[in-house]
């Protein structure tokens, strides 16, 4: 029996709906990782921690690390590897409602370019969700004209990377296995990892103290604290991921994709429990915007 005669909506649902509050919570704990580590070392620690995990799943049946097309993995493992690297990075000194609120912005990323670049039809309720949600996406950024920097794109960077990823894995990889594909997206961001730890004990940079520092800095001796945080992460990673992978294999596709969108408010509750961060009314009208936006374009995207 396929997965499509198999379909039980309402246990999908509460998997995605799981997978996204582990996520939710886990990615909180970036910004401590960033008071004293780098992004480099956190992707490839991280990674050294995963990637055994995945191979004895592997081991016990549960899935394949050998890919199918080895170059259409390793080129949507790079894409979705970059946009992580970015989304990573910007928690460590950016609101998460913001970073993540940019990030699923991707459906509207990933209609576009299957308009662009497959010829894709698309009718006029897409292209009035997607302004729609171009709006929330201000909305929640709130680009000051007179302040604005490089960092302030860096989100939207990672949704587009995110979204060819997704049109990757629809058209080159629908028949590889999911182990297949997160062991190889956590290998290539581990190796990014200790190739950034490597180029910056090379050229060391002048990292300010703190998060701020995140990016610039290289190797630094684990505490206690980056080791804590970095398995929390790790494991949140496993859980939230394998559960948004299980609800996606009993739910149908278009239907449980919209529950993704639980991210938001679960990485926002996180947020105000943990740091105090509170969303004013106009971010949160921009993430009810994007939350719409998104539902539209899945659930009418076939």
């Amino acid at each position: 029996m396929s997965v499509s005669d198999n379909s039980f909506p309402t246990a999908g649902v509460l998997c995605v709906v799981g997978g996204m509050m582990f996520l939710g919570f886990s990615d909180n704990f970036v910004v401590n990782i960033a008071e004293h580590a780098s992004l480099w070392q956190f992707h490839a620690f991280r990674a050294a921690i995963i990637l055994p995990m995945l191979v004895i799943l592997s081991i016990f049946g549960l899935g394949a690390v050998r890919p199918k097309k080895p170059r259409a993995v390793f080129a949507r493992s790079a894409c979705f590897g970059f946009a992580m690297l970015i989304y990573f990075g910007c928690l460590a000194f950016l609101p998460i409602s913001e970073v993540v609120g940019a990030l699923f912005s991707a459906p509207i990323f990933v209609m576009i370019i299957s308009v662009v670049f497959l010829g894709k039809t698309v009718g006029v309720l897409r292209w009035t969700a997607a302004l729609i949600g171009f709006a929330g996406i201000l909305m929640v950024l709130r680009p000051d004209a007179g302040a604005l920097t490089w960092v302030s794109a860096l989100p939207l960077v990672a949704a587009i990377f995110y979204a060819i990823s997704a049109v990757a894995t629809r058209q080159w990889c629908d028949e590889e296995d999911t182990i297949t594909l997160l062991f190889w997206f956590f290998l290539i961001v581990g190796l990014c990892g200790v190739a950034g730890m490597i180029a910056l004990q090379m050229f060391p940079q002048d990292a300010p103290m703190g998060p701020d520092g995140f990016i610039l800095r290289g190797y630094t001796a684990p505490n206690s604290a980056f080791w804590l945080w970095t398995c929390v992460n790790a494991v949140g990673s496993i859980l939230g991921i394998g559960l948004l992978t299980r609800g996606y294999q009993i739910g149908e596709a278009s239907y449980v994709a919209v529950f993704e969108y639980s991210l938001m408010i679960f990485a926002s509750f996180w947020a105000f429990v943990l740091r105090g961060e509170i969303l004013d009314n106009w971010a949160v009208t921009g993430i009810v915007l994007i939350i719409f936006s998104g539902a539209v374009i899945a659930l009418r995207t076939r």
